[in-house]
């Protein structure tokens, strides 16, 4: 084989991507990033939260850099029936200065702002281009990648697969077969909506560029799914994440249920008077540790959401922190193995090894029931209905009765909702092993 045009070519320029063409070119490969969008996060709908520590071991003090637009100070998890909500509203001032801990971002902002790093350390940001397969050897070790531009293809000694949920590149390197299943895909609908910064201020009570991050559960009818809303500098994200199977068997559109969302008495005086600015939908892997693909092949390694590194359960919503970290261990194994010679998949192989030492899949293994807890029925409907009932009725003023106590009140909500005390012992204890 002739010499390749690049040491590592990066498909992908989401964070995952970004990442790894970032370590890649900083050890001093040749680096290839390549974006199907005219830009980097052109593609993208993400509005949400980056959480910060990973960042720290990729940009010297990126909260001076990164296009920020609310530090999120407010985390808050919500609750509710139609016509009842429970809100946990937790506010740290410790998170509203540096080293912060997570900030609300638009994706079309950070993706490029990623990239310009890559470029900065001397990778090669290649627009407008599909990957439309691979490139092989006589022995099948990937050499690269096929591409719709009509000056041809590109070679690489390494290509690092970061081209998202339902990975074509990882299908064809026989890492993913079949790809991530309906029942272990969600689809994320989502709208920006336009609102003057000092009514976001106001209504979410924050100031300056303090932000918040509202996780919602029993939003979603019957479907396995869950809500969120996020404050931005003049604007909110809203959206909800349902199961795709869940979705198809209630034959229920999913914007009628982001509309439902919004009219909920709890949410609609926080949005009231908003303009619609965007409408996107993506789908999403949530399937956790058990559904990760095998990572590493001859020549190609898979990060981010094309190797199913997201948790998107009900109220457990984190993607991109995973794929900053996979992108940077990939881009770092990438190039430990160009610089020895051996790029087959033992010589890659420390890129699992780095992932299994680190946050990324510690905490999807420690995580792993946590998708099918949280996407119960008992979850997703019962237990939403059932605390609502039992804090209504703590506070509800009934005299001259007597106020019925805490446990009885379980007790007459749990029979009304079908739910059995051995099923709250049980899911307890699940909860214990999968989050203790």
């Amino acid at each position: 084989m002739t010499d390749p045009m690049f040491d590592v070519v990066v498909v992908g320029a989401g964070p995952a991507g970004c990442a790894a063409a970032l370590e890649a070119a900083r050890a001093g490969r040749t680096v290839a990033l390549v974006e199907r969008g005219p830009f980097p996060g052109s593609k993208n709908v993400y509005g949400g939260v980056v959480y910060g520590r990973i960042l720290d071991e990729l940009v010297e003090d990126w909260w001076e850099k990164m296009p920020v637009e609310r530090w999120v100070t407010r985390r808050s998890t919500m609750v509710m029936t139609q016509d009842q909500a429970l809100t946990v509203d937790f506010r740290s001032q410790d998170w509203a200065a540096p080293p912060y801990n997570g900030a609300t971002v638009h994706r079309a902002e950070l993706d490029s702002w990623l990239a310009s790093l890559a470029v900065e350390a001397g990778a090669v940001l290649v627009t407008s281009t599909v990957a439309t397969g691979l490139l092989r050897d006589a022995r099948g070790r990937v050499t690269g990648v096929r591409t719709d531009r009509p000056d041809g293809d590109l070679t690489a000694s390494v290509v690092i697969a970061c081209d998202g949920v339902n990975s074509f590149l990882a299908k064809e390197a026989g890492l993913y077969p079949s790809g991530p299943t309906v029942e272990h895909t969600t689809l994320g609908v989502k709208e920006t909506l336009a609102l003057p910064r000092e009514v976001i201020e106001e209504r979410f009570a924050v100031t300056g560029r303090e932000g918040v991050d509202l996780e919602i559960l029993g939003c979603t009818q019957s479907i396995p799914g869950g809500g969120f809303l996020y404050t931005h500098l003049d604007s909110v994200s809203i959206g909800v994440v349902v199961g795709l199977k869940g979705l198809a068997a209630a034959k229920v559109r999913p914007e009628d249920l982001l509309a439902g969302l919004k009219a909920h008495p709890a949410i609609a005086p926080l949005i009231r008077g908003a303009e619609l600015k965007e409408y996107s939908a993506h789908l999403i892997p949530e399937g956790g540790f058990d559904t990760i693909p095998d990572l590493v092949g001859d020549g190609i390694l898979v990060a981010g959401d094309a190797a199913s590194m997201c948790l998107a359960a009900g109220i457990w919503l984190e993607g991109v922190n995973f794929a900053l970290g996979a992108g940077m261990y990939a881009g770092r194994a990438a190039a430990a193995a160009v610089a020895r010679g051996d790029c087959s998949r033992m010589g890659l192989s420390g890129y699992r090894r780095m992932l299994e030492a680190s946050f990324v899949l510690a905490d999807h293994r420690k995580l792993r029931r946590a998708p099918g807890l949280l996407f119960s029925e008992r979850f997703q409907q019962q237990y939403p209905a059932l605390i609502c009932d039992v804090v209504q009725g703590l506070f509800h003023v009934d005299n001259p009765r007597p106020k019925p106590g805490a446990l009885r009140l379980l007790r007459t909500a749990a029979r009304r909702h079908g739910v059995r005390a051995r099923h709250l012992v049980a899911d307890a204890l699940n909860g214990l092993r999968t989050f203790g």
